[in-house]
């Protein structure tokens, strides 16, 4: 059987009603399997994962996208995740028996019925990208929902309408796209401070910060295939919110203990993590492996046992392996 993944994000985590009624959507889908709805309150975005059949996932994607337009009013969003749409992201990621040739095509398929059959604009992004500068998601998102006005009047998107209209006006727009297993892994620190986890955040992610003294100049980040932001929570404390693009390059266990040893050294520490959405198994025995040490005389430890390690190493907080691991929800052994 082919399994196509679908992590959609919407702007919206404080109302469950509304969360309710998109997620709703996506259950009533023949052929999808619902894996994981978290909303999150300061981001006030939610982050939705589902799977199943190639068709049927396109089809639970459309739904909630359209039910999304119907009851989040972008014009009275705040939070302090970057965000573009009500739907705002919108990725579909290969599992087993798909290509990501087969993820693009979704990807456009859908891009297409959104923008011309709900009005909405949408991009492309990652492997479904059309042009260079829209294969981040950072750069297509750069002036948010505030900008997207002076955005559509100056370039089209892939699909839908370039004008900002009522309903540009109150759904925003849609960025869609495949790409590779991405892990959202949130780092908290134990500080109110905001500018400390920009700080690290500018220190570990790839493309660093600019500095400039007798001119601009570029400082590279730590971490290939990172992407990293400050943000502070209502809780009081502030997070280091990353995006793994690439586990193989750069896995969990890799990106926190960089954290660590950024806070420690200007005095704060690291208190614990989050894994948003689901992650493959392969990343939390890395991670296991990592913190179980190696020694000459040891056997292989048992997958069990990794995985206690892996939650314990990075102190990952409500963290069920088998509703959060890729593998054991969809009972792929």
């Amino acid at each position: 059987m082919k399994i196509v993944e679908c992590v959609p994000n919407f702007s919206e985590g404080k109302d469950l009603d509304k969360i309710r009624a998109i997620v709703r959507e996506i259950e009533s889908t023949p052929e999808v399997k619902l894996l994981g709805v978290e909303p999150d309150p300061d981001y006030n975005r939610t982050v939705v994962t589902f799977a199943g059949t190639p068709e049927g996932v396109k089809e639970a994607a459309r739904k909630a996208i359209a039910r999304a337009g119907e009851l989040i009013d972008m014009s009275r969003h705040r939070g302090s995740h970057p965000r573009l749409g009500a739907a705002d992201v919108v990725p579909f990621v290969p599992i087993r028996r798909v290509t990501m040739e087969e993820c693009v095509r979704l990807a456009v398929e859908l891009a297409r019925e959104v923008g011309e059959g709900l009005g909405i604009p949408v991009y492309l992004y990652r492997e479904a990208a059309r042009r260079p500068e829209r294969r981040e998601l950072a750069n297509i998102r750069k002036g948010e929902y505030e900008g997207l006005a002076e955005k559509l009047s100056r370039e089209r998107p892939d699909f839908g309408p370039c004008e900002f209209n009522e309903r540009v006006r109150r759904n925003g727009a849609t960025v869609i796209g495949a790409r590779k297993l991405l892990i959202a892994y949130n780092v908290d620190l134990s500080t109110p401070e905001l500018a400390i986890a920009n700080k690290i955040s500018g220190r570990v992610r790839e493309t660093g910060v600019i500095r400039k003294i007798n001119g601009t100049e570029r400082i590279p980040g730590l971490l290939k295939q990172v992407q990293a932001m400050g943000v502070r929570l209502n809780t009081g404390i502030t997070q280091v919110s990353m995006n793994l693009l690439d586990y193989e390059v750069t896995p969990p266990h890799v990106a926190l203990e960089a954290v660590r040893r950024e806070a420690e050294a200007i005095g704060v520490e690291v208190t614990a993590s989050e894994i948003v959405g689901l992650i493959s198994l392969e990343p939390l025995l890395m991670a296991g492996r990592f913190y179980i040490g190696s020694r000459g005389d040891r056997p292989v430890a048992p997958t069990e046992e990794l995985i206690r390690t892996a939650i314990k190493g990075l102190a990952l907080r409500d963290f069920k392996p088998e509703k959060k691991v890729i593998e054991y929800a969809l009972d792929l052994g």
